[in-house]
């Protein structure tokens, strides 16, 4: 009896042996979508931070001192990639932006971000494109910093800081002159400030530069542009020379005309795209980042039933040009302008611009490999690849059947690192 009992003692110390010298991962599923098609019978190996192999779903079993796991009824994917998020912001409804900026403290709004991020990674969003700081200067950074220590857990973060503005066009209106109040974005003009203010994000840590090439600053309120094509440029020039994209807020067509000619990646928004103007972003390779459900959040908040009542003017006309956007064929990468409603609900982007019209598959492919090819980070992740990081996601069922099991989060893994199982 006491033979066998330490028989028994030995056997439970090897296999913990065994597990302790796990060398990684393999993860099985019911369907695999490595970011650009289905593929069938196959097995992904992890080991640490990185994908090291895609084998034959058959040869599992020669691959000893790997963890297996398998996920029936599901789908392995790449973690998606949030095209525009403010993870210093939280929905309208329950605080307005101007009160945001105004009145709730930079540790607050950090304390905020930390729980945003979470639940963005948990969500299945591995990685975010966050484009400003929205008066929080440059939190987004020490936002990131924390994440990248293992501080708090979260997505990758490309980070832009605060956006730049020209003088005068945004921020907190109907204050007195002799009142100065956060603008929430940065005011710079002419080549001196902007050559300056470029380098200035630069070393304090924006990974992307955001400028806002319209605004609502015209005689009635109205969107008109901010800066020249000359303006633009130079701070395309600046930026690219330290190997950083410029992004463009624009909602005009001549706002967007002139950030597509000055040579930003892409435009934000794009609600006034005229086929001319998606024709030029072809051409030069612009792509955009539609952000239907943050319009979509914004007139619920004022009231729109949607489902009851009829689309509102803005709705009817960002539904036009998007559908112009797609008949133009210019790229568009997947982004909700999360913050205007709640981190981690950032699949509702993907949903709207499939019942906009984009079909399932291409939503799939653009919230992963395609966003991470326009934000040139396609050697890192977005595809379930040999040598990229293993950032992957299990969804409940067939995403690429109904968009909405994107909602059926069950497991997350970034860097190799599980969060959710």
């Amino acid at each position: 009896m006491r033979r066998l009992l330490l028989l028994f003692v030995i056997l439970a110390f090897c296999l913990l042996g065994t597990a302790q010298n796990s060398q990684g991962f393999i993860l099985t599923a019911t369907h695999i979508f490595d970011g650009k098609d289905i593929v069938e019978n196959k097995a992904i190996v992890v080991e640490e931070d990185l994908i090291t192999n895609v084998i034959d779903k058959e040869e599992v079993y020669k691959w000893t001192n790997y963890k297996v796991l398998d996920f029936p009824d599901h789908t392995l994917m790449p973690g998606m990639i949030e095209g525009h998020s403010h993870l210093l912001l939280h929905p309208y409804d329950e605080t307005s932006w101007n009160d945001q900026v105004l009145k709730e403290s930079i540790a607050e709004r950090s304390i905020r971000a930390a729980i945003h991020a979470k639940s963005t990674l948990l969500s299945g969003f591995t990685t975010t494109r966050d484009l400003g700081a929205e008066g929080a200067g440059y939190a987004d950074v020490g936002v990131k910093q924390s994440i990248d220590k293992g501080v708090i857990p979260g997505p990758r973060m490309i980070v832009a800081g605060p956006a730049i503005v020209a003088t005068g066009s945004y921020g907190p209106k109907g204050f007195a002159d002799h009142v100065k109040v956060p603008l929430g974005a940065n005011e710079a003009d002419g080549i001196d400030d902007l050559i300056s203010e470029v380098r200035t994000q630069i070393g304090n840590g924006a990974d992307i530069i955001k400028v806002y090439a319209d605004y609502r600053w015209g005689p009635y309120g109205q969107a008109m542009p901010t800066f020249t094509i000359d303006e633009l440029k130079l701070i395309v020039d600046i930026a690219s020379s330290s190997g950083r994209q410029v992004v463009a807020h624009a909602a005009t067509a001549e706002g967007m005309r002139r950030a597509v000619i000055a040579g930003v990646r892409s435009i934000e928004h794009g609600d006034a795209g005229t086929s001319e103007v998606f024709q030029l972003m072809k051409e030069h390779k612009v792509a955009l980042c539609p952000t239907l459900a943050a319009g979509d959040a914004i007139m619920q908040y004022r009231g729109w039933k949607k489902g009851e009542d009829a689309d509102p003017v803005r709705i009817k006309k960002k539904k036009t040009s998007f559908a112009l956007a797609l008949k133009s064929g210019v790229r568009i990468l997947a982004g909700g302008d999360v913050g205007v409603f709640s981190h981690g609900d950032n699949v509702r982007e993907l949903e709207m611009m499939v019942e906009y019209g984009m079909k399932t598959e291409e939503v799939l492919i653009a919230a992963t490999s395609g966003n991470a090819d326009i934000m040139e980070i396609e050697k890192q992740v977005g595809s379930l690849s040999k040598g990229l990081k293993a950032d992957i996601i299990a969804v409940e069922g067939a995403p690429q059947k109904s968009i909405s099991n994107l909602r059926k989060v069950n497991f997350v893994m970034k860097d190799g690192k599980i969060y959710k199982q």
